[in-house]
């Protein structure tokens, strides 16, 4: 992850602003109900990140699949089980998994992955978020051009 993105991710992080309705809307219909309850589940900004990454991996993967799509918009999902605010993240980024909700945070691929299994989500979808898969380095790509 470049200096670059990550300092474009703390400047959009610091807004409490949902998405945009129709922008929400047109994550839900890439999602299970079950993963809909996952994404309700992170703060506001990872959404809208989400929501951007989602568009410009489709772009990248226009033929992709439901379950390939879930997984870009839930790639971050797992950050939520650390707990951490805009600032406990800057921390975790800079300083690593010095604490149990630093490790947390630094392991979300991880755990977004277990949560999605949990959900019941498509092998393809928990793969995805985990990093893995096909459609991995497409995911990446329109993670880092944000």
């Amino acid at each position: 992850m470049s200096v670059g993105h990550l300092a474009r991710r703390w400047a959009t992080s610091l807004s409490r602003r949902p998405p945009p309705r129709e922008d929400e809307a047109w994550a839900r219909t890439w999602l299970t109900v079950a993963e809909g309850e996952l994404w309700a589940r992170m703060p506001p900004a990872d959404r809208r990140h989400a929501i951007d990454v989602g568009r410009r991996f489709v772009e990248r993967r226009p033929s992709a699949t439901r379950a390939e799509m879930a997984g870009a918009l839930l790639h971050d999902v797992g950050k939520v089980q650390s707990g951490l605010g805009t600032w406990g993240r800057v921390a975790a980024t800079l300083v690593g998994g010095r604490t149990r909700r630093f490790r947390q945070y630094r392991e979300h691929e991880q755990i977004g992955a277990q949560m999605a299994a949990h959900s019941g989500s498509d092998p393809a979808t928990v793969a995805l978020i985990g990093g893995h898969g096909p459609a991995a380095g497409d995911l990446q790509a329109a993670d880092d051009s944000i």
